[in-house]
């Protein structure tokens, strides 16, 4: 096998047009006996449920972490060491790349890493497990499809709903048709803490000498430290994350797109909100040093039935007012007959739950990381639960939404769009946002302002919008080599 250097890395990311073919260490099916050698990049934390997952299972030996954060990566590998248990640690993904005794690379790096990653790593040969969403834009997520596909690889992505028999129930029971037609898929991810109430401010500052700051940013633009971006808050700028609809919320988009259609995407999007927080550090009232919004409403048109996705990040803490908002992270499923919602089925005008139809229903074995497991083993990708294009499709309407938003502009909050009368649900997810921001903070939206995106007309065919540059150029993100999705995988 053509051994591939950081060299080739940089030269393919370079070079348009350039693509590596390289050999498949796992282009037959293994035996039973074969153990699966996993390396988990990305360790501070969601990694470590990787980690767990892997070390747990039979046939599966966990080779190797990486980590750009050195603090991070020897705390890691001290508890194999304890152990006595061999793994090789890298702070470069490319050097782990080039190791031959990895069979299986599993991605729990930020946002802006997941594309790149699973394209070097297909090129490599490995198969992928990469944590939601798949990408950082529409673009990056079409080429993990493109380069899984070409190099024959086992990519699952990281949304565990898939591989649940009770959402696939629910989901079966909606396509059965037997409660007529799915008129709005509604989906909410309303979750409290880890900076959705405020992020605060963070001085501009030298990285620590721990942390290789230049690999962490990869992908995203050259820009100054500060301690807002590492380890969690990342999540809440844009060069770097996908704010809540492309955190927690790509779960609850997967399913709702699910019940939709699943090769489906919408065909026109519209989104509105805005980060709305409470400030304690002096500032002015309402903003922190985050960009994404924390409030956010978008909907979705898939040519009929409807996706509604509701964000709330005030939640679930005593408000100005006195009054504890809900959590709320779900879906829900309104058909012509009534409403499927936690795993049971209300008919129209009644509360009385009903049973859901008895529909099959057929997945892959095993828990999510099990499945993937299987799924490389038997090199058959309709094995997977939750096959990369699969995951391309719900990460690219989280990131539709937030294009709408970020081409929106304020407007006085008196303003009603036509859209919000389409569905009911539409305007009470409206009334919901703006009746928390006033009871937590104290924001009065009907008295000021929120952001309002347009409407914009998408067409799923060739995953462009229809004659909007604006809306088309945030498809994508400018180069910073060597760290760059190439056109040609």
């Amino acid at each position: 096998m053509k051994h591939l250097t950081r060299r080739a890395f940089m030269k393919s990311s370079i070079a348009a047009g350039v693509g590596l073919t390289m050999a498949a260490p796992f282009s037959r099916v293994r035996g039973a006996n074969d153990a699966v050698r996993v390396a988990v990049v990305g360790i501070n934390g969601r990694g470590g449920s990787h980690i767990s997952a892997f070390s747990k299972m039979d046939g599966v030996r966990l080779a190797g972490l990486c980590d750009v954060d050195k603090k991070v990566l020897e705390r890691r590998a001290k508890s194999f060491k304890d152990r006595n248990q061999k793994v090789a640690t890298y702070v470069d993904t490319r050097e782990l790349l080039e190791d031959r005794n990895i069979d299986v690379i599993s991605l729990a790096t930020p946002n802006h890493w997941h594309s790149l990653a699973t394209i070097w790593a297909c090129q490599a040969g490995k198969d992928v497990y990469v944590e939601k969403p798949c990408s950082h834009n529409v673009f990056e997520g079409r080429k993990c499809v493109e380069a899984a596909r070409k190099y024959n690889r086992i990519v699952q992505h990281g949304t565990q709903s898939r591989s649940s028999r009770s959402w696939a129930r629910q989901i079966a029971a909606v396509q059965s048709g037997k409660y007529g037609k799915l008129l709005v898929s509604k989906a909410w991810a309303s979750k409290n803490g880890s900076g959705r109430w405020s992020i605060g401010f963070k001085p501009i500052k030298e990285p620590p000498e721990n942390l290789d700051f230049n690999i962490w940013l990869g992908p995203a633009p050259l820009q100054p430290y500060h301690e807002n971006l590492v380890h969690y808050n990342w999540h809440w700028f844009w060069d770097t994350g996908n704010g809540e609809i492309g955190n927690q919320g790509v779960h609850q988009m997967d399913i709702a797109r699910w019940a939709i259609d699943d090769s489906a995407l919408p065909r026109s999007v519209i989104s509105m909100g805005g980060r709305w927080v409470n400030s304690t550090e002096g500032h002015p009232p309402f903003t922190d040093q985050a960009q994404t919004p924390n409030c956010q409403l978008s909907i979705m048109d898939f040519g009929g039935p409807l996706l509604v996705f509701e964000v709330i990040g005030l939640v679930d803490r005593a408000g100005l007012d006195g009054k504890k908002y809900p959590r709320k992270v779900g879906n829900e499923f309104y058909l012509e007959d009534g409403v499927i919602r936690g795993g049971k089925f209300y008919p129209k005008g009644s509360d009385k739950a009903e049973d859901l139809a008895d529909v099959d229903v057929e997945m892959g074995p095993g828990d999510h990381f099990e499945n993937f497991i299987y799924s490389v083993r038997s090199r058959k990708v309709d094995d997977l639960n939750a096959d990369i294009a699969k995951g391309h499709l719900s990460s690219a309407c989280c990131h539709l939404g937030n294009l709408s938003y970020r081409l929106g502009e304020q407007v006085a909050g008196t303003i009603r769009p036509d859209v919000l009368d389409k569905h009911e649900e539409i305007s009470k997810s409206w009334d919901t946002i703006k009746q928390t921001v006033k009871g937590t903070i104290g924001y009065d939206v009907s008295e000021n302002t929120y952001q309002l995106g347009p409407m914009l007309k998408f067409n799923p065919r060739t995953e462009k919008f229809v004659r909007n540059r604006a809306a088309n150029r945030l498809l994508t993100r400018p180069e910073r080599r060597p760290f760059v999705v190439p056109e040609n995988v």
